[in-house]
């Protein structure tokens, strides 16, 4: 088989919001941005990379979601428990100065964790865990 991940998904809560930190902050280019009524799914990637994206959908917005799981799910969000991607970058500083200017919540400042992995991490404003590695070359 030959398989790639084309799309992921997080769930937001303010699409507005989801938008402006995952366009301007992170530099995402917009793919799509469906509304029906009140409610909004916005696909965004890295620019230049159309084979990946992520699908910002709202939270329990699936029919066959029942009110307490929505309930559960938006509890979760609340604490950070719920959704998460991990992104990945060549300058690592660079790309946490960024971030943090634009006031996103630091959940981990740059550290070398203990698998061997140099990593950050945020949250986003609907409470998802943002981590971004550094990319290294083989021979480091």
């Amino acid at each position: 088989m030959d398989l790639t991940i084309h799309t992921s998904s997080l769930p937001h809560d303010d699409p507005d919001a989801a938008l402006a930190f995952y366009r301007d902050i992170l530099g995402f280019e917009v793919r799509s941005d469906v509304r029906h009524g009140k409610t909004r799914w916005i696909t965004v990637g890295p620019a230049g990379r159309p084979d990946t994206s992520l699908l910002l959908a709202p939270a329990g917005a699936d029919p066959s979601i029942t009110e307490s799981e929505r309930t559960t799910i938006l509890e979760m969000m609340a604490k950070g428990t719920y959704g998460s991607v991990v992104l990945a970058t060549g300058d690592l500083d660079a790309t946490f100065d960024k971030v943090q200017a634009a006031d996103a919540e630091v959940v981990q400042e740059p550290m070398l964790q203990p698998h061997g992995v140099r990593d950050c991490a945020f949250r986003d404003p609907a409470g998802n865990l943002v981590r971004i590695q550094e990319l290294r070359s083989d021979t480091e």
